[in-house]
């Protein structure tokens, strides 16, 4: 028995239900129409005619109708060419279910590779070569992070939720897919004893890399903001610094983009950052002048590696020098955990939820700063009552 069902939305062909019905006699003839019956109620029930092309295609589809900022680009095509493609490019749009992308998430969270449980030797090296050369090795099931896995699961939604705003399935099963829980935020702030010995010794190397150093542990700017960071955003009369936009690089192009949170911020700066950056932007005009370049306002505050003043410090170079220095002290840490230090520092001394919010950049009106720094929040809360306790008057007691 076939039953039109209408024209694929995407290749154009017609699609039909089909289903077969085995006898000549009449109780085979009365099945038939039950059959019959049954595959009309299914056209007439469909919100929207199905496709059967792969979710590859839509995935291509999606890659190239949505606006998606460069660099999340990047790491999106990633996930879809290492994960997301080899697991599920195949299966039809159409054919896809939660219990699919379920599946899918349980066996990366076992192996990121989904292997088969059996043992294989991870080979370095393509075609014929020497396995001890290449330095394969057996495989070692290691499991993909929570965040990660949430991360492929954000991308499935984004594609099929496009799908089903084009009509080529009814309804997105990402949504009711029980994705992997959110690990809670854990941020690791150096000690202020540690600050100190980073702040230092990065003035000990070098006078513009101790104003960074610094100007990130004051201010909590993340990383690409305080790369992009020009003179005319610096108000030293003021004590402002405007925080606008973000510099990324890609495949060794770096470029200008708004914030995280696509929004302006101003960062009130104390008196010693103020001084710091004063003495900062007089030695960058006596550069500048003994180069033979032009100075303006327009100039980035870091500027880049090799004498490039036309460029910004890399990000990157940042973390990677960061990293070095903190390493040569013995201080295990990263440049991003100097934000994590301005906000609990802040807290710690009772400076208020949404002030500090506003300081980082977060969105939400607090929201996230509290997820992030609950811990904080809740002693910056026990020293408030304390403080309100001490100021109460003091009751005899009843004995």
């Amino acid at each position: 028995m076939r039953v039109y069902s209408g024209v694929d939305p995407v290749t154009g062909k017609e699609i039909y239900l089909s289903e077969t019905v085995k006898g000549t006699d009449k109780a085979a003839y009365r099945r038939a129409d039950k059959v019959m019956t049954k595959l009309q109620a299914q056209v007439d029930k469909q919100r929207s005619p199905s496709t059967a092309v792969t979710f590859s295609y839509a995935i291509d589809e999606w890659l190239r109708t949505a606006d998606i900022e460069p660099t999340t680009r990047h790491g999106y095509v990633g996930y879809i060419d290492r994960t997301i493609r080899p697991a599920l490019g195949d299966v039809p749009v159409s054919k896809l279910s939660a219990r699919n992308l379920e599946t899918l998430y349980g066996e990366l969270r076992r192996c990121r590779v989904r292997c088969d449980g059996m043992p294989f030797i991870d080979h370095k090296a393509e075609g014929e070569h020497d396995c001890e050369k290449a330095k394969c090795r057996p495989h070692e099931c290691k499991p993909m992070a929570q965040s990660s896995v949430r991360q492929v699961h954000s991308i499935i939604s984004g594609v099929l939720g496009a799908a089903t705003r084009w009509d080529w399935i009814s309804s997105n099963p990402a949504k009711v897919a029980q994705r992997p829980r959110q690990v809670p935020p854990q941020p690791d702030p150096p000690s202020p004893a540690q600050a100190a010995k980073l702040v230092e010794k990065a003035f000990e190397l070098d006078e513009a890399w101790g104003t960074l150093v610094w100007l990130v542990m004051t201010t909590g700017m993340r990383r690409g903001e305080v790369c992009a960071l020009r003179w005319s955003r610096v108000d030293l009369d003021e004590g402002i610094v405007e925080v606008r936009s973000s510099y990324t690089t890609l495949r060794g192009v770096g470029r200008e983009k708004d914030t995280k949170t696509h929004q302006m911020r101003r960062i009130a700066l104390d008196t010693e950052t103020t001084v710091l950056l004063r003495e900062h932007k007089k030695r960058c005009q006596e550069t500048y002048a003994e180069l033979g370049a032009d100075w303006s306002e327009d100039s980035y505050v870091f500027v880049g590696m090799r004498g490039d003043l036309d460029k910004p410090y890399p990000p990157d170079a940042v973390s990677n020098r960061y990293k070095k220095m903190a390493t040569r002290l013995g201080i295990k840490t990263h440049l991003h955990a100097l934000r994590h230090y301005s906000a609990t520092e802040l807290l710690t001394a009772g400076i208020d939820l949404r002030t500090v919010a506003g300081r980082l950049g977060h969105g939400g009106g607090g929201a996230t700063t509290l997820r992030v720094y609950a811990a904080w929040v809740a002693a910056a809360d026990r020293k408030a009552a304390e403080v309100l306790g001490s100021r109460m008057p003091k009751r005899r007691s009843s004995g």
